[in-house]
């Protein structure tokens, strides 16, 4: 998912801390959605579900997730996807079919009794389907945390709303942002503090990159980077085979971009790519306000039809309140 250009920024990133990242966030919500749908499971790897068999493992991410941003006096706004490209539609049948795939093999590891792969199959199934996102933009409003519908691509309306100066930054684990403009991008918020990689736990803080400062320190313009990320290959290309980062950078610096890219077959030219990075599908029609939680409407949704324990639901109400009252959007600006 996203772009592999991570070898081109390891001198660009910033470790800010919890204390210095506060402010309005624009969030990808699919990311985080897919977050907590494949790491809020139980231990055979199973999604925790209500009595009607529906998943809630969403719920259970956004509610507390939320509530600990909040009490890092992060105010966040959740960005949804829209329709998606057409030339995108190569990449999402692939992980259609690795999800199908993942799911097939969940089966069977359940059959055999192996735990381990179970929970690895189950996590890679995940899907932020139709049902997930509309219960997840209901409890939101619920929780009176504000969202928004983009109509293509979430990253690139978040992108929009950091250059625009709506909000402090966005939340994404991908680096798409940057190619689609993004003034501040910041990752491993949305995650907790501890990650399982390759079978070791490890701590996991926050990272910032400024576009401004990357794009000065590789030496490139906006469209370059973005030059570069296609030649790798993004979620809309395949990119060139064999090239990775460092000799992508070459090729761009060389001025050999459209020279090379014609190695590729794409379902768009060179210049639709680099085109949709620069000027993406985005929305002016979107309001950020914040109010206080709804609780009775919370407790409905959470308690009443999806079985949560009130105190529990309680418990994240407390701590979403607890300083979501003290200030307002406005104290951001």
């Amino acid at each position: 998912m996203g772009v592999a250009i991570r070898a081109l920024l390891d001198g660009c990133i910033e470790s800010p801390g919890w204390d210095n990242i506060g402010g309005i966030a624009a969030v990808d919500a699919y990311n985080a959605l897919y977050q907590f749908l494949s790491g809020i499971r139980q231990s055979d790897g199973a999604p925790l579900m209500d009595d009607e068999g529906r998943i809630t493992s969403h719920l259970s991410g956004l509610l507390f997730r939320t509530a600990n941003l909040v009490e890092k006096n992060i105010t966040p706004v959740y960005v949804f996807d829209g329709k998606p490209p057409e030339f995108k539609m190569a990449t999402l049948e692939k992980r259609r079919q690795v999800r199908e795939n993942a799911a097939a093999e969940y089966e069977r590891a359940v059959k055999e009794g192996d735990s381990e792969a179970a929970r690895k199959y189950a996590m890679a199934s995940s899907k932020v389907d139709a049902y997930v996102k509309d219960s997840a933009k209901e409890l939101l409003t619920s929780l009176g945390i504000a969202w928004i519908q983009a109509p293509s691509e979430g990253e690139a309306q978040s992108a929009f709303m950091t250059q625009k100066g709506d909000v402090t930054y966005a939340v994404s684990q991908d680096y798409d942002s940057l190619l689609f403009g993004c003034e501040t991008l910041v990752r491993n918020v949305t995650i907790s503090g501890k990650r399982r990689i390759r079978g070791k736990v490890i701590s996991v803080y926050p990272e910032r990159l400024q576009l401004s400062d990357t794009l000065a320190k590789l030496e490139l313009t906006r469209e370059e980077l973005i030059q570069a990320a296609l030649l790798i290959g993004t979620d809309y290309n395949s990119g060139v085979s064999g090239v990775g980062p460092k000799t992508a950078l070459k090729i761009v610096r060389a001025g050999n971009f459209y020279e090379r890219i014609e190695e590729s077959e794409n379902a768009a030219s060179p210049e639709e790519l680099v085109s949709y990075f620069m000027n993406p599908e985005v929305t002016t029609n979107y309001e950020i306000n914040t109010r206080s939680a709804d609780r009775d409407k919370v407790m409905e949704i959470l308690c009443e039809e999806h079985g949560f324990t009130r105190e529990r639901v309680d418990a994240g109400l407390e701590r979403l309140g607890s300083k979501k009252g003290q200030s307002t959007l406005d104290a951001w600006f």
